[in-house]
């Protein structure tokens, strides 16, 4: 397996991927929003995209960060934002490859961590999360103010 930065030519693998993670957050968006979306993210490069493949070039998986400042901590850190792997090859070690690959990008830029959420009922994803290190937060709550048109989904 293969994971590499994302670019614009991934985009056709990257679309259905994302769609899946969206009907799996039960907020699912055309093709057309979705492109749109990822397109700007890679033109703009304010998120980072990777992308995993298996043997025969196909897409298995994507992991995107974003890049914020740690207050407490006076230095960069990433945003793992998103991350999903194709239900065929779950538990074939795509997801450790893509945490892992999103761990040393965080590394290689200087980075004191990397933070994620996750939805209280993704079981899985917290067991991989925790066997990576990943420490689960129990001394702040995450928050959210809603803006906007509503009809766009949520966070």
């Amino acid at each position: 397996m293969l994971v590499t930065a994302a670019t614009p030519s991934d985009l056709s693998d990257l679309v259905p991927l994302f769609a899946a993670y969206l009907r799996f957050y039960e907020v699912p968006r055309g093709a057309e929003d979705i492109h749109a979306f990822l397109g700007a993210r890679l033109a703009q490069g304010d998120a980072q995209l990777l992308i995993a493949r298996d043997e025969g070039g196909r897409a298995q998986g994507f992991v995107q960060l974003y890049p914020f400042h740690s207050s407490l901590a006076l230095r960069p850190a990433w945003l793992l934002s998103d991350l999903y792997v194709e239900e065929h090859a779950r538990r074939a070690g795509v997801g450790e490859a893509l945490m892992n690959a999103a761990r040393a990008h965080a590394e290689a830029h200087g980075a004191c961590g990397l933070q994620l959420e996750t939805a209280k009922t993704n079981l899985a994803g917290q067991r991989l999360y925790e066997r990576l290190g990943y420490i689960r937060d129990e001394q702040f709550f995450t928050y959210w103010l809603a803006l906007g048109d509503q009809s766009t989904g949520t966070q």
